[in-house]
């Protein structure tokens, strides 16, 4: 095969341009710390790019939903523990409201505090967390007592506000409202007032025994409570590593190992002004060189 100059012009330019195209993929690489900027430069890296970070953005969603479980049953224990310490206040005054020792006047003024804690009691049913009512179902938008002079006034509603914790596992993040929160609750609670009211001692020694079997079921509710608020935080451990390991496996698959782009760049420099100098003597001045 004869070998002409103009083949050798062509098969210089050509490696030339390979030369450019190769520096300009470093460069990019360098620039964007990534090892492909389009699908087209490695099918198999996009491919599991796309696959690791939907599971990314999938935990990224968890962990948001966590939040709000936390907020939930945070906002419940908090509430519980008040509702204990009103039940508490309550029972001092009712054992005292049964003492013969104190007149009807007193009990009058025991009445009255015995209202303040209902009303602060039906507060705490009414609890919202970012506009939604915790202690009552699903139904979010509707509190849980609308008067608490009329105990059937009480929502029934009771149905687990779940929430999905991880793929396929739901959590429920709030309580059994009707072990708290119930029409019983409030009939014991205006019951205590009229009777103190009316000095009703007996009444008072009746109720109070209803009213000591309702502060052991919401005892039994926070410790459930307290049982599913360590679930949640044993998922959110698991959700927390995962997130750590596809973070690096989305990493170890699309970022570019600076060092070696850096080194691999530098020899290409090399590469490319030795070829230019190649190409110099290899394209040989023509008759238009010299008439310049």
């Amino acid at each position: 095969m004869r070998v002409t100059q103009s083949m050798l012009t062509q098969n210089s330019l050509r490696q030339l341009s390979t030369s450019y195209s190769k520096m300009g993929k470093l460069m990019e690489q360098l620039s964007t710390g990534k090892k492909i900027s389009r699908p087209s430069d490695d099918p198999v890296v996009a491919m599991k790019g796309m696959y690791y970070r939907t599971n990314l953005t999938e935990l990224e969603q968890y962990k948001r939903n966590l939040s709000e479980s936390y907020a939930w049953m945070e906002n419940s224990e908090a509430a519980l523990d008040h509702v204990q310490s009103v039940m508490h206040r309550a029972r001092e005054l009712v054992v005292q409201g049964s003492n013969d020792t104190y007149s009807p006047e007193d009990r009058q003024a025991m009445a009255k505090e015995i209202e303040q804690l209902k009303h602060d009691f039906v507060q705490v049913a009414n609890t919202q967390v970012a506009g939604k009512y915790i202690f009552n179902g699903t139904a979010i938008d509707k509190p849980r007592i609308t008067d608490a002079n009329d105990p059937t006034s009480v929502s029934t509603e009771n149905s687990p506000f779940e929430v999905e914790v991880s793929r396929g596992i739901k959590l429920q993040s709030n309580i059994n409202s009707e072990n708290v929160f119930n029409k019983d609750m409030m009939e014991i609670w205006n019951g205590l007032q009229s009777a103190l009211e009316t000095s009703d001692t007996n009444a008072l020694k009746d109720l109070m025994g209803r009213f000591d079997k309702a502060a052991d079921t919401i005892s039994a509710e926070r410790s459930e409570l307290g049982a599913r608020y360590n679930r949640l935080e044993m998922v959110d451990n698991r959700i927390g590593y995962q997130e750590v390991v596809a973070t690096r496996v989305l990493s170890d698959n699309e970022d570019a190992d600076i060092e070696k782009v850096i080194t691999d760049l530098t020899s290409q420099e090399s590469v490319h002004r030795a070829s230019l100098g190649v190409g110099a003597r290899v394209i040989q001045p023509s008759l238009l060189d010299f008439l310049r």
